[in-house]
C-alpha cells in the first residue's frame, strides 16, 4: 500500500459513503490495470536528493492561463461531486478558492454553474464533453461565460463510456439499481443525513437547467450513453474554439502525435490523462506517457497532467517529468467525502507541505527549477 494523506481519506470515505458512490469514484475500467499503474508507476520514480543548497527562500507560486496560482494545482472536474458531500461542488470550490488555486466544475455536476460561481472570488474553470446535443453544449458555454468562467477544459477521451464493471456490482448501474442504492443509503446514516436528506436536489444541475426539468441519478447513465459522440474529430472542436474566447485546454492526451495536433488546432493547453484509468484499460499511465509528450510540445502550450496523483511528492514528480501543473482528482474527492470542505482544505495544506519538503531536498527554489535534473535517470 502507498501511504499518503489521501490514503487515510480514502479509508474514511469508504466507511462513510454508500458502496455505489465509493466504487463509482474509486473504480476504473475493465480489470483496472491502468488504474493501479497510474499510482505505482508514479511512486517508483526516484528523485535526486540534493543538500546544502540554501533553500531559505522557496516559492510554489506559478502562472497559468493568466492567473497566479499559490501552487501548481487545480481541482479536477469530478462528475456527481455533489453526491459525495452536501452541495459538494460548492464546498470544494470554496476550499480551492481559499487556497488560491482553481476549481473545475464538471459538465455532470450536481450543483449548476450558477450555484457554484458566485461562492468564490477567483474565476472558476469549466469542463465540457463533445456531445450529440450541440444545443446543450452551446447553452453550457454561454452560461459559463455569463458566470465569469475563464478557462474551458475540453474532455476528449470519452467518446463512449468506459466498461466500468464495479458500477454494475455496486448498484450504481445494473438491475434493481435504485432499490440497491436506497438500501445502501439506509445503512450509511451519516451520508444519508448530510447528503441524502439535506443535500438535495440530487440531479445533474447543468443538464436540468438546460432541459427545464430534473435529470436525476436514475437518468444519469442513460443520458451519458445516448449523448456521447463516437464521431468526434478535431473539426468538431473548431466552432467551440471560435466561440470560446478564453483559454481552451484539451483533456485526455496520451500520445505525442495527438499533443502535436492540439498545438496545430490552437489549444492553449493539454491535460496528459487516461481519465484516471476509467476509460481504456491497458494504456500507459500518465507518468509514463508524459515525458514523450513534453519532449514533443513543451513550450508550445501549457502541459497539465492528472491520474495517479496522491501527494505533493507526486506533483513534484509530474513537474519534473515535464508538466507545468496538475489536476487533482481522486485525492480531493476522498477528502471531500470524508470531511467536506474542511477535509479538502486540510488535504491541500498537507500537499503544500509535502511539496515544500520535496523541493527543499531536491534543491528547487521555484516551480520552474523543478526539471528533469531532479530525477535519478
Amino acid at each position: 500500500m502507498i501511504i499518503s494523506a489521501s490514503t487515510d481519506y480514502r479509508a474514511a470515505a469508504q466507511r462513510k459513503l454508500p458502496p455505489f458512490l465509493f466504487h463509482y469514484i474509486d473504480g476504473g475500467a475493465y480489470a483496472e490495470h491502468t488504474l493501479r499503474h497510474n499510482v505505482s508507476d508514479l511512486a517508483q520514480i526516484a528523485l535526486r536528493q540534493r543538500v546544502l543548497r540554501n533553500m531559505s527562500e522557496l516559492s510554489l507560486e506559478t502562472q497559468l492561463f493568466g492567473q497566479t496560482l499559490s501552487m501548481p494545482v487545480a481541482l479536477a472536474p469530478i462528475g456527481l461531486c455533489g453526491m459525495f458531500a452536501r452541495r459538494g461542488e460548492v464546498q470544494a470550490a470554496k476550499a480551492a478558492d481559499a487556497k488560491g488555486i482553481p476549481f473545475t466544475l464538471s459538465t455532470v455536476s450536481v450543483c449548476p454553474i450558477e450555484e457554484v460561481a458566485p461562492t468564490i472570488t477567483r474565476p472558476m474553470w469549466f469542463q465540457l464533453y463533445v456531445l450529440k446535443d450541440r444545443g446543450f453544449m452551446k447553452n453550457a458555454l454561454e452560461r459559463a461565460k455569463a458566470a465569469g468562467v475563464t478557462t474551458l477544459i475540453f474532455t476528449v477521451d470519452m467518446p463512449v463510456p468506459g466498461a466500468r464493471y464495479r458500477d454494475a456490482h455496486s448498484g450504481m448501474s445494473g438491475p434493481n439499481g435504485p432499490l440497491r442504492r436506497m438500501l445502501q443509503a439506509f445503512t450509511h446514516p451519516a451520508w444519508a443525513w448530510d447528503v441524502g436528506l439535506h443535500g438535495r436536489p440530487h440531479d445533474l444541475g447543468n443538464i436540468s437547467t438546460y432541459r427545464g426539468n430534473p435529470t436525476g441519478l436514475a437518468d444519469y447513465i442513460g443520458w451519458l450513453g445516448s449523448n456521447f459522440d463516437p464521431s468526434i474529430s478535431w473539426k468538431d472542436l473548431e466552432w467551440i474554439r471560435e466561440f470560446w474566447e478564453g483559454p481552451m485546454v484539451i483533456k485526455g492526451i496520451l500520445d505525442a502525435e495527438d499533443a502535436k495536433d492540439a498545438v496545430t488546432f490552437g489549444a492553449d493547453g493539454i491535460v496528459v490523462s487516461n481519465h484516471g484509468g476509467r476509460q481504456l484499460d491497458g494504456v500507459l499511465s500518465s507518468a509514463r506517457a508524459l515525458p514523450a509528450i513534453a519532449d514533443a510540445v513543451k513550450g508550445d502550450l501549457a502541459i497539465l497532467a492528472d491520474s495517479g496523483i496522491r501527494s505533493g511528492l507526486d506533483i513534484v514528480r509530474m513537474i519534473a517529468l515535464g508538466a507545468d501543473s496538475v489536476l487533482l482528482g481522486r485525492a480531493f474527492i476522498y477528502a471531500l467525502a470524508a470531511a467536506g470542505g474542511a477535509g479538502v482544505s486540510n488535504l491541500l495544506d498537507l500537499i503544500e507541505k509535502e511539496m515544500r519538503v520535496a523541493m527543499v531536498l531536491t534543491g528547487a527554489k521555484s516551480i520552474k527549477e523543478i526539471t528533469g535534473e531532479a530525477l535519478v535517470r
